[in-house]
């Protein structure tokens, strides 16, 4: 039996603009005007001056008092551009490290599932993973450089996502992507490849499903 092509899904500053949205909380957090605080940050966000162990209870505040994980706006293309791979038959696997403060996991899980549904983001799977090499996927779309480093050395096929926290990164063998059309295209490239050579047929078209049946099939 042929197992499922895997597409391991980042969401926060892949999926989810996180920095746009931490970057309106930090400003009321502070008191400040939203536009004294620099976009292009790094991860970690030091441009905006956080006190030693000021993130934490930032991030805290986000997502327990102005619903972070909810509220935060999609990454353009995103949600289109999975649910397109997920009818062709790709497996979309959530892999996410939300859960890195103690004590309020039951509101980031539901934050997150709410989200992905209201932006119609299919997946079979939703993993909360500090370590993301340890899921298995064919494929990877991730912006940390902390971990596309370590994808890599794990020896994974791994794109990574382009913004402010990465730009700097020369990821060498790794792919990098711009926008979600760039990822899309990578995805199904692989994809295809991996049906050819399991003797599948392809998809009429992208978006279409597979000429086959596809019990893992969500949309």
């Amino acid at each position: 039996m042929v197992k499922d092509f895997v597409f391991g899904v980042d969401l926060d500053g892949v999926c989810a603009d996180f920095y746009g949205k931490m970057r309106a909380v930090m400003a009321e957090w502070r008191g400040v005007d939203v536009e004294t605080l620099t976009p292009h940050v790094s991860y970690g966000l030091p441009e905006w001056g956080l006190l030693p162990n000021e993130y934490g209870r930032l991030h805290r505040f986000a997502v327990t008092q102005r619903d972070l994980f909810l509220s935060v706006d999609p990454v353009p293309g995103a949600a289109q551009a999975i649910r397109r791979l997920g009818t062709e038959g790709v497996r979309i696997r959530i892999i996410t490290h939300r859960l890195f403060i103690r004590y309020f996991h039951k509101i980031a899980v539901a934050q997150t599932v709410d989200w992905l549904d209201r932006h119609g983001i299919p997946y079979w799977d939703l993993c909360f993973m500090r370590d993301k090499a340890l899921v298995d996927a064919d494929v990877y779309v991730e912006d940390s450089p902390e971990n596309i480093e370590r994808l890599q050395e794990a020896g994974k096929v791994v794109v990574a996502f382009t913004n402010s926290t990465n730009v700097h990164m020369h990821p060498g063998p790794v792919l990098r992507a711009d926008n979600w059309t760039s990822v899309e295209e990578i995805v199904r490239d692989r994809y295809y490849g991996w049906l050819r050579k399991a003797n599948k047929k392809l998809p009429e078209a992208p978006g279409h499903e597979p000429p086959w049946p596809n019990c893992r099939h969500v949309s």
